[in-house]
């Protein structure tokens, strides 16, 4: 940068916005490692694990700004003041984000705030969540035959009301993962059901994707309130409707729980998992 700060200040330095991927730090892009190990500053959200930070220098400063829902979080205004703050004095800023910060990440906003205040950012993509909790558990998110319509939504809104194309995301063929969804699953359930979505629409949810503490369960849009409760899983999660294993020739992975509710398996044993071409 040229020109415009105060004698004596510091040159301006700069702000990196890196997407870290879902979790596993080997999934990191090289150009995400060689500029966390550069950072004299790292911002970081709170699904950004140890494995990614030790990529960072000794003596970098390490903000967290972590945001969890319904749980303590820092407030976007302030984050964007800590990026051009840390960037005005000088310092090579990472912000490092979970997944890819483009993906309901808020990066738009942290942007914007950068570049008002004059200050050159670089953008890292990064292996958004869906991609790779899907890659995790060998699911195909489209299929050429039947699966050619892929949407990532989110679960969750500033004023809780859900706003989605529900008769869209119910329509037969459609696939879609949702973000931040296990909050509001119980409403999601309800909206696509009264869409037209059947109650057998295969759903999958993936908490923790790709880290040591992964769980994934295979089961259905009219089981997944039971399915999120008799696994205890409260996010970070990913929720994938309208796809199947079976409709891709292939076979439930072994790591992958199958949950029916206990209406739906009358005369077997509790959890028995479905036969895998039916889910």
């Amino acid at each position: 940068m040229t020109g415009s700060h105060a004698a004596g200040a510091p040159a301006p330095g700069r702000v990196q916005l890196i997407g870290c991927g879902p979790g596993d730090p080997d999934l990191l892009t090289v150009r995400a490692v060689q500029r966390i190990a550069a950072a004299d500053v790292l911002v970081v959200d709170r699904l950004v694990g140890e494995g990614v930070l030790a990529h960072a220098r000794a003596d970098a400063v390490i903000i967290s700004v972590g945001k969890e829902a319904g749980g303590p979080s820092t407030a976007q205004d302030e984050i964007n003041r800590i990026l051009v703050r840390e960037a005005l004095k000088g310092h090579v800023v990472a912000r490092l984000k979970g997944g890819d910060g483009f993906v309901f990440g808020r990066a738009a906003e942290e942007i914007a705030a950068v570049r008002a205040a004059g200050i050159d950012i670089e953008i890292v993509p990064g292996i958004t969540a869906a991609h790779a909790c899907a890659a995790s558990i060998a699911l195909p998110l489209t299929l050429r035959e039947s699966v050619r319509q892929f949407s990532l939504v989110t679960g969750a809104t500033a004023d809780g009301d859900i706003d989605l194309d529900w008769t869209a995301l119910a329509a037969p063929g459609q696939a879609f993962a949702i973000y931040m969804g296990v909050r509001t699953a119980r409403t999601v359930r309800q909206k696509l059901i009264a869409s037209g979505a059947p109650a057998s629409l295969p759903i999958v949810v993936v908490e923790n994707g790709t880290r040591a503490n992964e769980v994934a369960v295979a089961t259905t849009l009219g089981d997944l309130i039971d399915a999120i409760a008799a696994f205890a899983i409260t996010g970070p999660a990913i929720i994938f409707g309208g796809l199947a294993w079976g409709d891709a020739n292939l076979t439930i992975p072994d790591k992958v729980h199958v949950y029916r509710a206990p209406s739906d398996r009358v005369g077997e044993t509790a959890h028995a998992p479905s036969a895998p071409d039916a889910i």
